[in-house]
């Protein structure tokens, strides 16, 4: 091969081994991006959070991605964590979903608010064990159960806060799937419960009789996507968002009435069905991503998140009864993104931040949700969702 043929390489992008936040490593890639590709990055460069507070959370910062927030609000919950009027952020680019929240979380509150009501929150982490035969690997599982106590310290000595609740075992082939799952304070725990477990893992290794390796994921602890075992089991809070809805109310503020809304809402069921989907709602992605962003969570965790399932009951006196159950709420108030400018600064907006209050945003989303679900479902049997859209929603000339 000549010089002429071979393959250029692109170039590196600049990067400081003393460094790689400081102003300087900052404006060397902002300055390499823009003679590299010709774009400009006069909004991307501006940002008002200190560069230090990246480290942990980014690599090879270049700015910040400006998304809008705006407020939805105020919603009446009425939780065990969560309590009183809430102004909720969301950060989002669809035109009428803010305004859509929150004529569903103006229903809410007009009625006395909504009961939101935490069932459980774990997160796993699921090692596969691996051995010569079916035998072998059920035997293993009845010494594991013997072993939980000691299983539990091996895992608990690597974290303060988190805690190893119970595993759950799954015998198949020559293998057994371990889902180990911990409660983990105010953290979401990923990687908290990944450390706990190799520990575990490791300590079985050494004391189990027999010779046995282990894979540390076996895959259904199901990391960013969604999973069956997840809507069973949970993962995150699982977390129930439920209000009567009186019939006057329902169509003096939503102008539709709630026999409609359950009528459909047996439609609905049945499509979901057909089509296979992990929620039978409408759209909890939609106010749960706004929340996320907004609030610093692992945005990526919204494939598990979003999954739920809505439950309604027409009662004797014409009044509806409507709830979701988010099985897998995967949020934090401490560590990860929580902490960084604007993203703390909306967790405190909703009372948020900080140590003791992850179960109460996990609350306060589900509630969110139930409002947004409300909100839509109206809109589309009213006529209103084509023309809502098409008035809040276009940003065209």
């Amino acid at each position: 091969m000549n010089d002429s043929t071979k393959p250029t390489k692109a170039a590196r992008i600049p990067r400081s081994k003393s460094d790689n936040y400081s102003s300087q490593a900052i404006k060397e890639r902002q300055e390499f991006l823009a003679a590299t590709t010709g774009a400009s990055l006069r909004h991307i460069s501006h940002s008002s959070q200190p560069n230090d507070s990246l480290a942990g959370n980014i690599e090879n910062p270049i700015g910040v991605a400006q998304v809008p927030i705006g407020l939805a609000g105020p919603i009446k919950i009425n939780g065990e964590h969560a309590q009183g009027d809430f102004y909720v952020p969301m950060a989002t680019t669809e035109g009428t979903l803010v305004a859509s929240y929150s004529r569903g979380m103006r229903v809410l509150s007009e009625i006395g608010g909504v009961k939101t009501t935490v069932i459980e929150r774990f997160m796993q982490r699921a090692p596969v064990f691996h051995f010569d035969n079916a035998l072998q690997a059920r035997e293993f599982g009845m010494w594991v159960d013997a072993h939980l106590d000691e299983i539990r310290s091996a895992a608990q000595a690597t974290t303060s806060v988190g805690k190893l609740s119970h595993i759950e075992q799954y015998g198949v082939a020559r293998m057994r799937f371990l889902r180990f799952n911990y409660t983990t304070g105010d953290a979401a725990g990923q990687n908290m419960c990944g450390k706990a477990t190799f520990s575990a893992c490791e300590w079985i290794k050494q004391n189990y009789p027999n010779p046995l390796r282990y894979t540390l994921s076996g895959a259904i602890d199901t990391d960013k996507k969604h999973s069956h075992i997840n809507t069973l089991h949970s993962r995150g809070a699982r977390v129930v968002a439920e209000a009567v809805l009186p019939n006057a109310v329902m169509q003096e503020v939503m102008h539709i009435d709630t026999k409609s809304l359950f009528a459909a809402r047996q439609v609905s069921n049945v499509g979901g069905m057909l089509a296979g989907t992990t929620n039978n709602g409408l759209h909890a992605a939609n106010g749960l991503a706004a929340i996320f962003i907004a609030t610093g969570q692992d945005a990526a965790n919204i494939a598990e998140s979003q999954a739920g399932i809505v439950y309604v009951d027409l009662l004797d006196n014409g009044d509806l009864y409507w709830s979701i159950t988010l099985p897998s709420v995967i949020v934090a108030s401490y560590g990860g993104g929580t902490g960084l400018a604007t993203q703390r600064e909306c967790l405190e907006i909703l009372d948020c931040y900080g140590e003791g209050k992850a179960l109460k945003l996990a609350e306060i989303c589900a509630a969110t949700v139930l409002a947004g679900e409300l909100s839509l479902a109206s809109a589309v049997l009213a006529g209103h969702w084509v023309e809502s859209h098409d008035r809040l929603g276009r940003n065209r000339p």
